[in-house]
């Protein structure tokens, strides 16, 4: 009876939100909340919500001032030299141009966000591209490739997610795929080389020179803080370190690194108060995601329904089938992210599917890390479910269904490339 209310609390759930019928903080408190109550649990609920939140406490504070400093960064002009020297480099040739595409897309990304991403690499990139004759179809797609790799990033929503849903650090689930990322960087890398070879034969190459920051804005360029270039790309570079290596927690990372970005950037009260206005909406609606995510897996899996599910699931898939949960997962998850939301996969279908694994000895690490090498990750810049995809290609003035059937090959063999290396390297099994 128990795995019934389970199984119907995740159907409801995905439901409402896939319909949007409600917003997905909302589905995430209220959905588990009604069936915990219908199933009879009452005293206990309050525990069960808290001991959720406080058990993605640390996530969501990671996310939030993951946002805050690399907008600070991205404020401060730390991608524009970057940006400016690649442009340099590239000039006329549309292969060099795709390839620079590719390494801008990749770089920006660093903060995690697909929104930041698509609106500052698109509108810096499109004049380029047109005044070359180059096809936007490949301008969108080299940004989607490049921003969905890197979208692995521990503060990157999948694996935060991943993290939050399992109640595993989101470094655990990381650091051990750092090779099949390289794997997946260095394939983007080659489909660049690819396209923009192909580019190249269909144009030639012609004698340009282009400079992205004459697009920025007036309020873009007093912001700018190019004296302090060197100080906040080693700043970057040292708290990514720092991350990786888990010298420190990583919400005290982002805390301490925003706190100096902050104050080194923007002196006066006044200018580091904007810096958090200018952030405020992107970080209150991921972090508020992230903890009512905390009621919900705090709901289903206290009261025992994850568990019972789980030992259902058991009874119909087949032993061998069972054991390869891992990499069957892995191979699926860019395709489901035509299927399923973020939220809805990471929240309301992994934690099903790992308690399941786990009973045939496949570690939830395992199936974490399986749905990040391609759940909303290599296809978040695919999916119809995301706004960000929307703005990618409304940015780039191409249709949904060609920009898909362009590149969609290309982003199912980034995850291809990473599961493979993920399978030799024994992070999945």
């Amino acid at each position: 009876m128990l795995s019934l209310f389970g199984f119907l609390t995740i159907a409801v759930f995905l439901y409402l939100i896939l319909s949007k019928r409600v917003s997905v903080i909302v589905a995430l408190i209220l959905v588990p909340l009604v069936f915990a109550l219908l199933a009879g649990f009452t005293k206990e609920l309050g525990k069960l919500m808290l001991d959720g939140i406080v058990g993605v406490a640390p996530t969501g504070i990671m996310l939030g001032f993951a946002i805050l400093f690399f907008g600070v960064m991205n404020n401060a002009g730390l991608f524009d030299p970057i940006i400016s020297r690649v442009l340099r480099l590239v000039k006329g040739d549309p292969l060099k141009i795709v390839v620079g595409t590719a390494v801008i897309a990749m770089l920006t990304h660093l903060d995690g966000s697909g929104a930041s991403t698509f609106l500052i690499t698109i509108p810096a990139l499109l004049p380029l591209y047109e005044r070359l004759g180059m096809s936007r179809l490949v301008l969108a797609g080299m940004v989607a490739l490049g921003a969905g790799v890197m979208n692995l990033l521990p503060w990157g929503g999948p694996t935060a997610r991943a993290g939050t849903a399992l109640d595993i650090d989101p470094a655990v689930i990381f650091n051990p795929l750092i090779p099949a990322m390289i794997a997946g960087v260095i394939w983007v890398l080659f489909v660049a080389y690819y396209l923009g070879k192909k580019e190249r034969n269909r144009i030639g190459i012609q004698d340009f020179q282009y400079d992205f920051q004459k697009e920025l804005s007036k309020d873009e360029m007093n912001m700018r803080k190019p004296g302090l270039f060197w100080f906040n790309l080693l700043l970057t570079i040292f708290t990514i370190i720092a991350l990786i290596k888990v010298w420190l927690p990583l919400p005290i990372v982002f805390m301490v690194a925003f706190a100096i970005a902050l104050i080194v950037n923007y002196r006066k009260s006044e200018e580091q108060q904007e810096q958090v206005r200018l952030q405020a909406l992107g970080m209150v609606t991921v972090v508020s995601i992230i903890f009512a995510a905390g009621i919900f897996t705090g709901i289903l899996s206290g009261t025992g329904m994850i568990e019972a599910m789980a030992q259902s699931l058991v009874s119909i898939i087949p032993e061998g089938v069972g054991g390869a949960m891992s990499i069957l997962v892995a191979v699926l998850a860019m395709p489901l992210s035509l299927l399923f939301t973020p939220d809805a996969y990471y929240f309301g279908v992994l934690p099903v599917l790992s308690e399941t694994a786990n009973i045939y000895g496949v570690a939830p690490v395992e199936m974490a890390r399986a749905s990040v090498l391609g759940q909303m990750t290599t296809g978040f810049p695919l999916s119809p479910l995301t706004a960000s995809t929307f703005l990618l290609i409304g940015l780039a003035r191409v249709e949904l269904a060609d920009h898909q059937k362009f590149i969609f090959k290309w982003a199912f063999g980034t995850t291809i490339v990473m599961t493979i290396v993920a399978i030799i390297t024994g992070v999945i099994i």
